[in-house]
Formats: C-alpha cells, sequence, structure tokens
C-alpha cells in the first residue's frame, strides 16, 4: 500500500522519467533566464512600455508558457520528492503534498491570468 501511494503521487510513476521531467524543465527555465537577463542587458534605460511591448509579442507569451508549466512540473517533482523521502506519517504527507498541488496550481493560473492580459 505505501509503496503504491508513493508512486501514484509521483508526476510520472518512474523515477527516472521524473528525474528526465526536472533536468529537462530546468533547462527550459535556464534558458528563459538567459534570455530576460539578455533583454535587460540590451536594454539599459528599460522603461514600462518596452517591457510590456516584450512580454506581449507571442512568442514570448508561448515561452513564457512553457516557463510557468516547466517550473509547475520542476517544483512539484523537487517538494515530492522532500516529502516523500523526510514525511512519513501517510497522512500527514497526502496533506501537505495536496497543499502543495493546491498552492502550485494557484500560482500557475494566477500566473496565467498576468500573462494573457498583457495584451
Amino acid at each position: 500500500m505505501v509503496n503504491k501511494l508513493t508512486t501514484d503521487m509521483s508526476l510520472t510513476g518512474n523515477g527516472l522519467r521524473d528525474w528526465l521531467v526536472q533536468r529537462f524543465s530546468s533547462l527550459i527555465i535556464g534558458i528563459y533566464f538567459i534570455v530576460l537577463s539578455m533583454f535587460f542587458f540590451t536594454h539599459p534605460t528599460l522603461n514600462y512600455l518596452d517591457l510590456q511591448n516584450f512580454f506581449a509579442s507571442k512568442s514570448m507569451q508561448i515561452f513564457t508558457l512553457i516557463t510557468l508549466i516547466s517550473v509547475f512540473l520542476h517544483a512539484w517533482v523537487g517538494v515530492w520528492t522532500v516529502i516523500t523521502d523526510y514525511v512519513k506519517p501517510i497522512t500527514l504527507r497526502l496533506i501537505i503534498q495536496v497543499l502543495a498541488i493546491l498552492a502550485l496550481a494557484i500560482y500557475f493560473f494566477w500566473g496565467i491570468t498576468i500573462l494573457w492580459k498583457l495584451t
């Protein structure tokens, strides 16, 4: 029962796939950080209009959406791993995992709301 419960709350149900999801998502997050850094370095006199136009472009909105999904997946794999390793009582583990999922979902949908209201 405990083994089934542990793998059911996992993202993919497989440790290698979870590891790959986390590594791939971190790559996307890193590339996003580089793109934002390059934008800020190439616009030393940045104003609100420039920033709004940058994030209002469809390519940047899609890239930001992909990054938001990556952050959600990356965070869930990390939180799930830590909770599974350190919280042993099953009911407490489930409560913490449900709260983590709710928080991540709220942040994800909040980010989407902010992102698509730019246009």
